[in-house]
């Protein structure tokens, strides 16, 4: 009998891995076999109350998750048995922008997820994994990369040569440093732990800024940049660091929202000021993941690049609830994933 991860209520303690009956097989289904799922913090946010409050429960958690097809309907072209495969975080975004009712098919979020040992779903719902990474590492790609390769290269025409100001050595930090070292450009890496810019030094952070020892660290990155400011930032702090992002980006330089690591924005806080975004002509790309074709154009660059993700570490699906606790206290580096 297959197994799922199902929040029955919100909090960690509501966890529970029960048994998840399959439906039928439908003519443009596919079956598939899940062989390890990525963890973002998004669905600790799921998990706490944090990201929807009003979400209806239980719920199977989880969009990230690779593995392999079992068998596929009557009507399925695009897939056959043994094929390996990534899920879609919005099963029904295939091209073109976003639409209005993209959401309401996001997996572990308005539908069941993808934290499950086998799931039956839409054909349109999976894409083919690139061949040289193992299923752990294709399933650190659905979410984190694809939202850094939406920032920097479909929204952000990312060119050689430019500078990337990277928040941090979490999951789409690092895609995002990896996506911008593949193109040609720069990366000013910041984080709190000096372990944790080496390690990002190592990774092709051409600099690093301890924000914790340099608490203007957007003063710093205008004076590596020579006082023109950075072409872009990918921004997953949220509330406490936009203003920093704001005066850190060059005019008509990008900063791509993301995250709310810091924040949600419905807290007390500080207030962004219009006026640097008016005067310097600043473009604010908010980013939500993106759509199969998106997904496709990564997984080419990554195969030509032979890009491998960085995982922090591989536990167990018996082991959860040390996962989801490990990426509450931030010291990881890279994906958390869950082995099916």
């Amino acid at each position: 009998m297959p197994t799922a991860l199902r929040l029955n209520a919100f909090g960690i303690d509501h966890l529970v891995l029960e048994s998840a009956p399959l439906p039928a097989l439908g003519p443009t289904d596919v079956h598939v076999r899940l062989r390890a799922a990525a963890l973002n913090y998004r669905d600790l946010m799921v998990v706490l109350g944090q990201y929807n409050p009003k979400m209806q429960l239980p719920r199977i958690l989880g969009s990230d998750a690779a593995g392999e097809v079992v068998a596929v309907g009557s009507a399925v072209t695009r897939f056959k048995p043994g094929d390996r495969i990534c899920t879609l975080f919005f099963q029904d975004w295939l091209d073109g922008e976003i639409q209005p009712l993209t959401g309401r098919s996001a997996l572990g979020g308005a539908i069941d997820g993808a934290f499950a040992t086998e799931r039956i779903l839409p054909e349109t719902g999976l894409i083919h994994a690139p061949a040289h990474l193992s299923f752990e590492e294709a399933a650190t790609l659905p979410c984190a990369a694809l939202t850094a390769w939406n920032a920097l290269v479909e929204q952000g025409h990312l060119r050689a040569g430019q500078t990337v100001l990277v928040q941090g050595t979490g999951g789409v930090s690092l895609f995002a440093l990896q996506i911008a070292g593949m193109s040609g450009a720069s990366v000013i890496l910041t984080s709190s732990s000096d372990e944790k810019l080496d390690r990002g030094r190592s990774l092709g952070a051409t600099h690093i800024i301890n924000y914790k020892s340099t608490p203007d660290w957007d003063k710093s990155a205008k004076e590596i940049t020579h006082n023109t400011g950075v072409d872009h930032v990918v921004e997953v702090g949220g509330q406490g660091t936009i203003t920093r992002s704001l005066n850190a980006v060059r005019p008509a330089g990008s900063v791509h929202v993301i995250g709310v690591l810091s924040g949600t924005g419905t807290e007390a806080g500080p207030q962004v000021d219009v006026r640097s975004i008016l005067s310097k002509s600043i473009h604010i790309n908010g980013i939500y993941v993106g759509s199969r074709a998106m997904f496709e154009r990564m997984n080419a660059a990554i195969t030509t690049s032979n890009l491998k993700p960085v995982i922090d570490r591989v536990v167990p699906l018996s082991d959860f609830r040390s996962a989801f606790e490990h990426m509450q206290n931030g010291s990881h580096f890279g994906k958390i994933v869950l082995s099916l």
